[in-house]
């Protein structure tokens, strides 16, 4: 079984039909039993602000009301997911007291909401399914990151 957190850009997908969304599907199974996908509560907060900048409508606000109840979504008020949070912003600002970027990465502001996200697949030991590369060089260190280009699908590689 894997568990696997879907992060905003890909629940954007899913709403769209895009076709790296059915990429995505096809190619890790994200709901096909066993495996199992979730969102971190900050990506309900994030798709919805989205759907209030631009004005989407009923109709497209009952199918993301629908999605997000078929997705069950993980809450970030645990102490673990709080911990996590605090080691990976200090990991990305290369201010973490023991462990070390890489040579070749640089320190970086994350934006706080993707904090959360990476703390909570990083807790889950789940793989984070994203569509941007915001959590790349936290791959392999606090968690299993899976890049999604959004080309993929309708003739993108792979």
């Amino acid at each position: 079984m894997t568990t696997f957190v879907l992060d905003t850009g890909l629940l954007v997908g899913y709403l769209r039909g895009a076709d790296y969304a059915d990429y995505t599907e096809r190619h890790f199974g994200v709901s096909t039993p066993p495996n199992f996908p979730v969102i971190c509560v900050v990506s309900s907060g994030e798709v919805y602000s989205v759907a209030l900048q631009f004005g989407w409508g009923e109709e497209r606000l009952r199918r993301l009301g629908d999605l997000l109840r078929r997705i069950p979504f993980v809450d970030i008020n645990s102490p673990q997911v709080i911990e996590r949070y605090a080691q990976i912003d200090a990991y990305s600002q290369g201010k973490h007291p023991s462990r070390t970027l890489p040579p070749a990465v640089t320190s970086r502001n994350m934006g706080k909401n993707d904090v959360w996200i990476a703390a909570t697949a990083s807790v889950l030991q789940a793989t984070l399914l994203t569509t941007d590369h915001d959590f790349d060089h936290l791959h392999g260190i606090f968690l299993a990151v899976e890049y999604i280009d959004q080309a993929w699908g309708r003739g993108g590689s792979p």
